[in-house]
């Protein structure tokens, strides 16, 4: 077997390698919404899934699912920001449960889509309410701003 991963290496450099891998995690982000799984990723990639799978991880510290997850639920909480429905947000993002979806944001999130979406909502509140508050003091400091002066005067 070290013969045949000594072969490997010397007809496949690592850069030719790394590049195929790369290719596949490109395939993911921009195909993440549609039905795709280890096969067509792999293929993708012109690896066995199980050699795949280990090339990825060593790469990414993910299996391809496990980044094709965490791409969804990034995408998912762009999304949520913008008050879109769970249910929409849940299959617009690739998932077809909108239970296994909300189960998989809250494990990984740290909170449910709903309580996600009320975060988001009370964050524009409070910056619409005080968008000084919002500014790094430094920030703020370096152009004159501070509690006692009138943001919208000082910005224009």
């Amino acid at each position: 077997m070290s013969t045949v991963k000594t072969i490997a290496a010397d007809h496949y450099p690592r850069i030719y390698l790394y590049r195929r891998i790369v290719q596949a995690k490109l395939f993911i982000d921009r195909f993440y919404a549609e039905k795709i799984d280890l096969d067509n990723i792999s293929d993708e990639a012109y690896f066995s899934k199980f050699h795949f799978i280990r090339l990825f991880k060593s790469i990414y510290g993910k299996t391809p699912h496990q980044y094709l997850i965490s791409v969804r639920i990034d995408k998912a909480r762009e999304l949520l920001q913008q008050s879109k429905s769970v249910s929409e947000v849940c299959f617009s993002v690739g998932f077809e449960s909108v239970s296994s979806f909300s189960g998989l944001f809250t494990k990984l999130a740290g909170k449910t889509p709903s309580q996600y979406i009320a975060e988001c909502a009370q964050r524009k509140n409070q910056v619409a309410a005080n968008p000084l508050a919002f500014v790094p003091k430094c920030y703020a400091f370096m152009h004159g701003w501070d509690e006692n002066s009138n943001f919208e005067d000082a910005h224009q």
